[in-house]
C-alpha cells in the first residue's frame, strides 16, 4: 500500500504497511481500486451527458463512494469491494443504454472486476512529473472532500447537476485510453486550474448542504449545551449526518432513552427542530481522536453516522454505524430502522444518575452571525474588537496539536475567535469571557459551516468596501483529512491568503507546488503561538 492522503502519514510522507488511521493494505488498495472504477464510470458518464442522458441516482452514487474512500469512513473490504463492482455495473448498463460497450464510448479499457483489482495501487499518478502528480493528488483529496459535503447534502434533496458535471471531469482528468493515450494534454497550469475549478465546486457543494440543513431544521441559533449527563439510558451519536440524528430522535420519543452527541455532532444542538426534543440532552466526549479513551465510559449505545470511526477494539458490541460507515464486524443500520441500536440501548444500564457539568454554546451559524455584523462591523471601526481569528480545521492525534489550544488561550481580550469543525475540541469549552454582547469565543459548526465563516466575511469585506484579505481577520487552520483539504481549496479559489496552516503541511504536495502556493497565497506554516500572534497583530 502507499497512502498519503491525511496528515498524520507515515513519516510525513506515506503509509506503507498499515495506515495510522487503523486501516490495512487490503482497504488502502481497495480504496485504491475504487478510485479507478469512478475514473472509468466518469469518461462514461460525461459521454452519455453529452448525449443527454443523465442519471440522477448514478451521480449520487458516484459522490458516495468517493465519500467512502475518505479517511476514517469505511474500514470493511467486503463494503468497499461492492461499492467498486457497482461502480463496473453502473458503467456497463450505461454504455448499453448508449448502445455501445464501455471501451467504444469512452475509449477507456473495458474493466471488470478481476482487471481492476490488478491494476497497481495509487492510480492518480499517472505522469512521471512530480508536480503534476502532486497537483493530481491535491485535486483529487479536495474533490473527496466536496464529495462528502454533495453526498450529505444530496440525502437532503440539494443537487446541483454542473456540480456532478465537475465530479465526472476532476475523476476523468489523468485517465489515459486503453492504449495509454492520456486523455487530454494538461501543462501543469492546466491541473492547478482543474484543483482551484475544485474550490470552486466545494463551495457550491457547502451552499447546497447549508441549505439542505437549514431547510430540514431551521437556522441554528446560539444554545446552551451540557458536558454533564442525566440519569437513564443513552445513545451517543457522532459524525455529522443531521438526517440520521433527527430519524433517531423521532424513533427513541417515549423510550426513555437520552440522545448525546459526540464529536462534530456538538452543533445539532443549535438546530430548532433537533433542539426541540426534550430527549436531546447533551454532549459526551471531545474530538475523534480520542473516542478509544472516551467510548469505553459511556454506558449505553454508539452511532457512527459518516467518518472519523477508530478500531472499536473492546467496545465493538455497543457500536452501530449508518451511511457509508463501516467497520468489520458491526452491526450496520440500514434505511434508518434504529431499532437494533435502541435495543442496545436499553439493555445497557445508562447513567445511573444526574451529573449537570458544565455548557458550551453552539450555534452561530451563517444567520445568527450575518445579523450580528453590523455590530461587530461598528465594534470593528470604534476599535472595540480590533482583530478576529478564524482557528479551527480538523483535529488529530499527531503531536503539535496543543498550538491552536496556545494559541486560542494567548489571543488579546479585544479579539473575536471564530471557529468550526472537531479543532475547536482544542479548547471549546473554554471560558474566553466577551466583548460587549459577544461571547469572545463563537463556535460557527461543522467543518461544512467554514461557508458561513466565508459568508461572514464577504459580507464585512463589502460592507468595509474592501477585499477580504484587508480585513482584520486572520486564518489559523489546522488539517487532517480531505474536507480541509477541499476547504482549503475553496479559500484559495476564492483569493484568500495569508492562510497559517498545520500542524504539518500535506505529504502530498511538492516543494514547488508548495513554492507556488507560497508566492501566490502566502500560505504559512504555523510556528509557534507568541511569533504567529506577533506577525498577525502587527
Amino acid at each position: 500500500m502507499f497512502c498519503n492522503q491525511c496528515e498524520q502519514t507515515a513519516k510525513g510522507t506515506g503509509c506503507t504497511v498499515m495506515g495510522v488511521c487503523g486501516k490495512l493494505a487490503p482497504v488502502a488498495d481497495l480504496q485504491d481500486h475504487v478510485i479507478y472504477a469512478l475514473r472509468l464510470l466518469s469518461r462514461t458518464a460525461l459521454k452519455a451527458r453529452a448525449k443527454g442522458v443523465i442519471e440522477q441516482d448514478t451521480d449520487d452514487f458516484t459522490v458516495r463512494a468517493l465519500f467512502s474512500t475518505l479517511t476514517n469512513v469505511n474500514f470493511d473490504p467486503a463494503a468497499l469491494e461492492e461499492v467498486a463492482r457497482e461502480a463496473i455495473r453502473r458503467r456497463k448498463a450505461l454504455a448499453t443504454k448508449l448502445g455501445c460497450t464501455p471501451d467504444t464510448c469512452d475509449g477507456a479499457v473495458d474493466a471488470d472486476w478481476e482487471s481492476i483489482r490488478k491494476v497497481q495501487a495509487g492510480t492518480d499518478r499517472f505522469s512521471d512529473d512530480v508536480n503534476v502528480r502532486s497537483a493530481m493528488q491535491l485535486l483529487l483529496y479536495g474533490l473527496k472532500g466536496v464529495a462528502a459535503y454533495a453526498d450529505h447534502a444530496a440525502v437532503l434533496g440539494q443537487r446541483d447537476p454542473e456540480l456532478n458535471v465537475f465530479v465526472y471531469e476532476a475523476l476523468a482528468a489523468g485517465m489515459p485510453d486503453k492504449d495509454g493515450t492520456p486523455d487530454k494534454a494538461r501543462s501543469l497550469e492546466d491541473w492547478l486550474d482543474l484543483v482551484l475549478r475544485c474550490g470552486k465546486a466545494n463551495l457550491k457543494a457547502m451552499e447546497l448542504l447549508d441549505a439542505g440543513n437549514t431547510k430540514a431544521f431551521g437556522d441554528p441559533v446560539p444554545t446552551q449545551v451540557s458536558l454533564g449527563h442525566r440519569q437513564g439510558k443513552a445513545i451517543l451519536v457522532s459524525g455529522h449526518d443531521l438526517e440520521d440524528l433527527y430519524e433517531l430522535l423521532k424513533q427513541t420519543q417515549g423510550t426513555g432513552i437520552n440522545i448525546y452527541t459526540h464529536g462534530e455532532m456538538l452543533p445539532a444542538h443549535g438546530y430548532p427542530v433537533l433542539k426541540a426534543f426534550p430527549h436531546f440532552v447533551g454532549h459526551y466526549g471531545t474530538a475523534w481522536q480520542n473516542q478509544q479513551k472516551e467510548l469505553p465510559g459511556f454506558p449505553g449505545a454508539v452511532l457512527f453516522t459518516t467518518n472519523c470511526i477508530q478500531n472499536p477494539k473492546d467496545y465493538g458490541g455497543k457500536v452501530f454505524t449508518s451511511g457509508i460507515v463501516g467497520w468489520p464486524g458491526l452491526v450496520h443500520i440500514k434505511n434508518r430502522d434504529f431499532a437494533p441500536l435502541i435495543l442496545k440501548a436499553l439493555e445497557l444500564p445508562g447513567f445511573a444518575e444526574d451529573a449537570p457539568g458544565k455548557e458550551v454554546t453552539v450555534g452561530f451559524g451563517r444567520k445568527t452571525l450575518l445579523d450580528a455584523a453590523p455590530a461587530v462591523l461598528d465594534a470593528v471601526k470604534s476599535g472595540t474588537v480590533r482583530h478576529i481569528f478564524l482557528v479551527g480545521g480538523c483535529d488529530g492525534a499527531k503531536p503539535g496539536r496543543n498550538y491552536y489550544t496556545e494559541f486560542v488561550e494567548k489571543t488579546p481580550q479585544d479579539t473575536l475567535i471564530l471557529t468550526l469543525a472537531c479543532g475547536k475540541f482544542r479548547f471549546f469549552d473554554k471560558d474566553l469571557g466577551k466583548i460587549g454582547p459577544f461571547p469572545r469565543l463563537l463556535d460557527v459548526g461543522q467543518c461544512n459551516d467554514a461557508y458561513s465563516a466565508v459568508k461572514v466575511a464577504l459580507a464585512l469585506a463589502d460592507a468595509l468596501k474592501c477585499g477580504v484579505n484587508d480585513l482584520p481577520l486572520s486564518l489559523v487552520l489546522s488539517w487532517y483529512e480531505q474536507k480541509a483539504v477541499a476547504i482549503l481549496l475553496t479559500l484559495l479559489a476564492l483569493g484568500v491568503k495569508n492562510i497559517h496552516l498545520g500542524p504539518s503541511l500535506p505529504a502530498f504536495v511538492s516543494p514547488d507546488i508548495l513554492n507556488l502556493l507560497v508566492e501566490n497565497w502566502g500560505i504559512k506554516p504555523i510556528s509557534t503561538p507568541d511569533e504567529d500572534l506577533k506577525a498577525l497583530l502587527g
